[in-house]
């Protein structure tokens, strides 16, 4: 069960905890949210942001960018009221694992802090640190099966852009941190001032925690090497029309068991799934622009709006109407 968090007006303590081999998007993803906040319009000035490191200075992120960070031993950990790992490279992480005070500063942190996390491979710190212990966590797709191998005790979820476990928060990859950060925002400040942030980051209000990491788009784009991508140009134009599997098999002139086993192999999922999943990011499209659901149903070839509902829920974590309310052009 998620801790809820009961914002006063007293300030915030963010701190992030980043070292040499960072991903710079980790740490100034989440601080540009939490500092959006404060600046967003209002007399309210929630967050004190903080980077750290385990020795202060400038620290070097895996893209060659410096950034500028206390020592630990200037953030008191009992005063940390959200601490956050960021993920590093393996080198960075190694290091960072390695370091004994720094450890133990976590944990201590961990004990008296509102919420904590990680951000990408943060989560191999915590788990290393003994943090993850029966929790559940997410890390970037391609290291969870790493993460859950080596840390066993740890239920890794690998599919979820974000999880939360009691007061521990962990995220996927870079821009997952963002999704997470807002969702904070969102807890200690409510959903308009982390629609206002949203709006001036541009970016999704927001992507629920158990969305799944490889969005649409992405699996999309690699349908532009697929041996069905004529395929697949076709149907995106007429998703209106009933797309049955033997309509694709004929269209490919293919058998449908022929169809149906190459396919799946070649994209990952059946084309029953695939098409019910080009139908909903097309709806969330329309459905965001006020376009009637009656209107979207028929438009994206869903018999039925009750079909598209369902549909919509299963794939997005939303009903048609939350996604509306969330991100409405106008």
């Amino acid at each position: 069960m998620t801790k809820t968090v009961i914002f006063t007006p007293m300030i915030h303590n963010i701190v992030i905890l980043a070292s040499n081999g960072v991903q710079a998007l980790d740490v100034t993803g989440p601080a540009d949210v939490f500092s959006s906040a404060n600046n967003a319009r209002s007399k309210c000035q929630p967050y004190m942001i903080n980077v750290v490191s385990p020795d202060g200075g400038l620290i070097e992120t895996a893209s060659g960018v410096k950034l500028h960070s206390q020592s630990i031993r200037h953030i008191p950990a009992k005063s940390i009221d959200t601490l956050l790992i960021s993920g590093h490279d393996r080198e960075g992480l190694n290091a960072l694992i390695a370091k004994g005070e720094t450890r133990n500063w976590v944990r201590l942190a961990t004990e008296h802090a509102q919420r904590w996390g990680s951000v990408c491979t943060g989560a191999f710190a915590l788990a290393d640190w003994g943090l993850l212990k029966g929790k559940r966590a997410a890390t970037h797709w391609a290291r969870a099966a790493e993460l859950a191998e080596r840390y066993p005790d740890t239920d890794v979820d690998s599919n979820s852009i974000y999880v939360v476990d009691g007061y521990i928060w962990t995220s996927a990859g870079v821009t997952a941190g963002i999704d997470m950060s807002l969702a904070m925002v969102e807890a200690d400040l409510g959903p308009d001032r982390a629609a206002e942030v949203a709006r001036k980051l541009v970016v999704y209000l927001r992507r629920p925690g158990s969305q799944a990491q490889f969005s649409a788009p992405l699996k999309h784009q690699s349908a532009a090497a697929s041996p069905y991508a004529d395929l697949i140009s076709w149907v995106k134009s007429d998703l209106d029309q009933d797309l049955t599997i033997e309509t694709l098999a004929r269209y490919t002139g293919q058998s449908v068991r022929t169809f149906q086993r190459h396919f799946t192999e070649s994209m990952g999922s059946s084309p029953a799934a695939f098409i019910e999943e080009l139908r909903v990011e097309r709806a969330k499209g329309l459905i965001a622009f006020g376009v009637p659901l009656k209107t979207v149903t028929r438009e994206v070839g869903f018999p039925a709006a009750s079909r598209l509902t369902s549909a919509f829920r299963r794939r997005v974590g939303l009903s048609p109407s939350v996604w509306k309310a969330m991100h409405s052009k106008h």
